[in-house]
């Protein structure tokens, strides 16, 4: 198979990923009236992004995969838990000041952050998130930096070596980061270069702010991000995490902040 094939059979598949995100569900017969294309080439790309864990084949069709890979997908995190992240975010505000310097991660939870800084200029906003960069590009009285690297679509950011270099020629008054789960004390994160980014800019932070939803709390991933004493305080949405997610923190004297809706 050419190349072009490859590419254009990878922009399809991506297409119908797109498709999926939006409806939850489609069919055979509708992806190939949507592509023009065989039901056999349907199949065939429902079979890659089974393989890929990002669907699952019903009979006739396909629908989201609920796993690891799909909740990590940056278009797939833009549509859950979003009264409890703007609460998260307004309530993280609280620690920005004017004149400082802040840094943003990709996360989707750290993003919506980005539209609320506006109200606490003047500041220096330092991302490699890409939402955030778009949002704050025009605004005055914003300085942005940006940090260069390769750009991931699945997390809408920028990440790599370029990226953690420029980080270490930084140092910013606070840092707010995200991450995929937390247990006890310790945040986890499947991919580990973008372990490798966040824990960057927790070290050019002077002080850092883990944010995160509740559904986080008590699950694993493949890679540990860092203790979370290495942060000022966890702020998550309010309703009441259970005893065991809030125990360890509790007994690691770990501020937990509750954002109120």
């Amino acid at each position: 198979m050419s190349d072009a094939a490859l590419q254009s059979g990878e922009r399809r598949r991506q297409k119908i990923l797109d498709l999926l995100l939006e409806r939850g569900s489609v069919t055979v017969d509708e992806l190939a009236a949507d592509f023009r294309i065989s039901r056999m080439t349907v199949h065939r790309d429902l079979d890659q992004l089974a393989m890929d864990q990002l669907v699952r084949k019903v009979r006739g069709g396909a629908t989201i995969e609920s796993s690891t890979l799909m909740e990590s997908d940056f278009r797939w995190r833009t549509k859950v838990a979003l009264e409890e992240k703007a609460a998260i975010a307004r309530a993280a505000l609280e620690f920005v000041e004017p004149g400082q310097s802040v840094i943003i991660d990709a996360g989707t939870t750290v993003g919506a952050l980005a539209d609320l800084l506006v109200e606490r200029r003047p500041l220096t906003v330092i991302t490699n998130n890409l939402a955030a960069i778009e949002a704050l590009a025009l605004v005055d009285r914003i300085r942005l930096i940006t940090l260069g690297g390769q750009y991931s679509r699945r997390f809408h950011g920028f990440f790599g070596m370029a990226t953690e270099e420029m980080l270490a020629g930084l140092r910013a008054d606070v840092a707010f980061l995200g991450t995929s789960s937390v247990s006890g004390t310790l945040a986890f994160h499947q991919d580990q270069d973008i372990v490798k980014t966040k824990r960057g800019m927790i070290a050019s932070a002077n002080r850092s702010y883990l944010l995160i939803d509740r559904s986080k709390f008590g699950q694993t991933a493949l890679h540990v991000l860092t203790d979370l004493s290495r942060f000022a305080a966890v702020v998550t949405g309010a309703g009441g995490l259970p005893d065991e997610a809030t125990r360890p923190l509790a007994e690691a004297n770990i501020p937990l902040v509750e954002a109120q809706g």
